[in-house]
């Protein structure tokens, strides 16, 4: 009898804690910008609709060493990373050649050293952009980067924590074009970078040339005449592991490849930093328009 009761009491158990059964999941990160937390939210929704995998969103968590160590930690399964940064802040090494060669060079060593699947680009390039005030760039008839030389030592500069301490940033490109400018530069949040601009604090600051407020507030970029800075296409890194446990996320990602254009980045990066609208509602919004 004691038997029957113990049978009838597990049978009883077993819906209620299969119930409480973790979901599978996968987890998307992104670094501490507009553009990265846009990214992660577009993958997760067709991720999620394309394969029915629940998704974890972990924004803002910092820098790309940061993420990356994430990554390796198996705290995140997937993130886009910028093909330029990959090579030069993770791996340690100078991108030289085109686009191809920077994309096949950082494919190669992160499944070799990461065990790192790079996936397809998704389509745009996100390049430093070096921003200064429209009435500047009129006035001061300055279009090219070269074209700061005369006026550097007069003016102020605002960077990133990132482009400070990169080989491919401020040291490296004051150097290739000969600027010394009136003080060091001042290190802030990529958030307030175009704020401080405009209210003169400083004279040019270290963007990305997809920020989508950079029009809305008449700024310039100058133009990289003596071609510092290398190719930085945006691809998605997944871990393979993830890969295997989930392999139907491989072809909801081939499904982005090259569907993102840096105009379409520009728009989505405005539509949240200059009018300040919801990242998830954006993103459905973009998802619907382009049929993905």
């Amino acid at each position: 009898m004691r038997r029957l009761f113990a049978l009838i009491y597990v049978a009883t158990l077993a819906p209620l804690t299969s119930c409480h059964a973790p979901k599978p999941q996968i987890v998307i990160g992104s670094k501490f910008f507009t553009e990265q937390v846009v990214l992660a939210e577009l993958l997760a929704q067709h991720i999620e609709a394309r394969t029915g995998i629940h998704v974890e969103r972990k924004t803002n968590l910092g820098g790309t060493l940061l993420v990356h160590k994430a990554m390796q930690a198996s705290q995140v399964d997937l993130y886009v990373e910028y093909t330029g940064t990959a090579l030069n802040a993770v791996l340690n090494e100078s991108p030289t050649g085109d686009s191809s060669a920077v994309y096949q060079r950082v494919k190669q060593l992160y499944g070799h050293r990461f065990n790192f699947e790079v996936t397809e680009p998704l389509g745009f390039e996100n390049t430093f952009a070096m921003v200064i005030r429209g009435e500047d760039a009129q006035r001061l008839h300055l279009q090219r980067m070269s074209d700061l030389v005369p006026v550097a030592p007069k003016w102020r500069i605002g960077v990133g924590f990132e482009f400070l301490e990169r080989s491919d940033g401020f040291r490296g490109w004051s150097e290739r074009y000969g600027l010394h400018f009136a003080q060091q530069p001042s290190v802030m949040d990529l958030g307030l970078i175009y704020r401080v601009l405009q209210d003169h604090k400083v004279d040019i600051v270290a963007g990305n040339s997809t920020d989508g407020v950079i029009d809305s507030l008449h700024l310039v970029i100058l133009e990289d005449d003596r071609h510092y800075f290398p190719p930085y296409d945006a691809v998605p890194i997944v871990r393979r592991a993830t890969l295997e446990k989930f392999p139907q996320l491989r072809g909801a990602l081939a499904d982005l490849g090259g569907k993102i254009t840096g105009q379409d980045m520009r728009h989505l990066n405005y539509l949240v930093d200059g009018e300040q609208r919801d990242v998830e509602a954006v993103v459905r919004d973009y998802r619907q328009a382009h049929n993905l």
